[in-house]
């Protein structure tokens, strides 16, 4: 039997897939394919990450972020890119910092553009870790996503050598990973982007990766969102000792960035039920919306596929 939330998740993933295509095809065009950055930031004296990058494309794993944090006993690696491809530049730009082994690889959450590379880093060694939820998120989805990679705007080059890799460690609400002189705290403070997205924190150097639980300058992908969990981590963010904050795109970011953000969610949701309750023509909501949202320079597509996937009604 095929419930009436299946059908729901299904449309939902065909209209964002749309969306994907469109926007590959028009970077294309333009060739704006713009890569990471030319290597990683360095944070702090042993942390690093990829931040800021401009022009998201399929190509650049939709300029999503991702980071290391170093210790005496290893590195630990925060999130892995869109592809096999991608973690392997990734690979070299860590051993141009360190050659300290890669102990674990924790995915903030299990989208593509930030778990697909996990593959790699399997092969030297290392030990995926997720929310216990996001595991169960990937071993869902993961396979199909990676076989229809074409509906996200990747090539066969792009995936090449990708496979997926699943988390073999989780947790449900704390953990922590000691690596010798570095803590590093994992938090899950309920649902927010995902239904296992968590955030990574280093309480003594008061840093903090947001993962998707946070978008600076980036519009954010909602749909698949719980909004009263991820306002309650924003909340929760907002409580915490820290001064800079890695999120999942966009550039390093503060607390004013997270009251942003929060504000954006609000105002999305809030015009989007208004507008879609006068229309379900999709370019007029859009057009509207693009009026009263707090303006951001990248990812304005998702506008359209949050609209299409959260508020309009499915026929």
């Amino acid at each position: 039997m095929i419930r009436k939330g299946e059908i729901k998740m299904k449309n939902q993933r065909f209209y964002f897939v749309v969306i994907l295509l469109l926007v590959a095809a028009v970077l294309a065009v333009f060739g704006q394919e713009a890569q990471a950055g030319e290597g990683l930031t360095k944070i702090a004296d042993n942390v690093y990450s990829y931040v800021d990058i401009r022009q998201g494309s399929p190509q650049n794993s939709y300029g999503a972020n991702a980071g290391i944090i170093i210790g005496k006993d290893g590195i630990v690696v925060v999130d892995t890119l869109i592809s096999a491809k991608k973690a392997r530049q990734f690979i070299k730009d860590i051993r141009a910092i360190s050659d300290k082994p890669v102990r674990y690889v924790i995915n903030t959450h299990y989208h593509l553009d930030h778990a697909l590379g996990n593959s790699e880093f399997v092969k030297l060694g290392a030990v995926i870790i997720s929310h216990e939820n996001d595991k169960k998120n990937l071993e869902k989805s993961g396979e199909a996503t990676l076989r229809n990679y074409k509906n996200y705007g990747l090539t066969e080059k792009d995936v090449e050598g990708t496979s997926i890799a699943y988390p073999s460690v989780t947790f449900s609400d704390r953990m922590e990973i000691d690596l010798g002189d570095q803590k590093v705290e994992l938090l899950f403070i309920g649902p927010s982007h995902t239904s296992g997205s968590i955030l990574v924190y280093l309480p003594d150097k008061k840093i903090l990766f947001a993962g998707d639980t946070l978008f600076t300058n980036y519009h954010p992908f909602m749909a698949e969102g719980d909004l009263t969990g991820w306002f309650k981590t924003l909340d929760y963010i907002l409580k915490m000792d820290v001064d800079m904050i890695i999120p999942g795109h966009g550039p390093i970011s503060g607390k004013k960035d997270v009251g942003d953000m929060k504000e954006y969610l609000v105002a999305f949701d809030k015009y989007a039920q208004q507008f879609s309750a006068k229309s379900q023509d999709i370019e007029y909501i859009f057009s509207e919306m693009k009026k009263v949202l707090p303006a951001r320079a990248e990812a304005d597509f998702l506008i359209k596929s949050n609209i299409q996937m959260r508020y309009l009604k499915k026929q």
